[in-house]
């Protein structure tokens, strides 16, 4: 069975996985660090040279090719990967199980703030302000999906050892 986790940007996805990926002896893939790879471009210049459409085609294609030769693997995917064509359905299929990690607006807008300009759909916000207004917009935008998963942890000043060992003991 597929571990995945999904969350909005800056929630902790990747180091989460990471870490999770270590204490069960699974193999790690971050959907992001996987398709910077494949494509051999950063996510910010696909974003940049050839569109979110572009993007967002490659992602799926490349979360089916991931899913459907994997069966016991850790997977964090992006923050948007959830909400476009059919990712929804391929992250809560039956072979899979889904952890949403939940974060205050407040909290990722406090740790994305520093580090925006590694992230194409913020990086244009200039005061924290205005990014919590976007990143309260998007949020409810996508609780939706997120909250399609099997499970949701409160991560909201929690540590990452905190959230990973309540995802193993969810798992039992």
């Amino acid at each position: 069975m597929n571990i995945i986790i999904l969350g909005y940007m800056g929630s902790g996805k990747s180091i989460t996985g990471k870490e999770l990926s270590l204490k069960l002896n699974k193999k790690f893939i971050d959907l992001d660090s996987y398709i910077e790879g494949k494509e051999k471009e950063s996510i910010s210049n696909i974003f940049q040279n050839k569109g979110d459409l572009y993007f967002r085609k490659q992602e799926s294609k490349y979360l089916k090719k991931i899913i459907n030769n994997n069966t016991n693997l850790v997977l964090s995917v992006g923050g948007g990967t959830p909400c476009y064509f059919n990712n929804l359905d391929m992250i809560i299929s039956n072979n899979n199980i889904s952890f949403y990690l939940k974060n205050s607006n407040i909290q990722l807008t406090s740790r994305l703030f520093n580090e925006k300009n590694k992230r194409p759909l913020i990086s244009n916000i200039f005061s924290e302000e205005k990014l919590l207004e976007f990143v309260s917009k998007h949020l409810f935008e996508r609780e939706f999906f997120y909250n399609s998963a099997t499970h949701k942890i409160d991560c909201n000043d929690k540590s990452v050892s905190y959230v990973v060992d309540n995802i193993i003991s969810r798992l039992k």
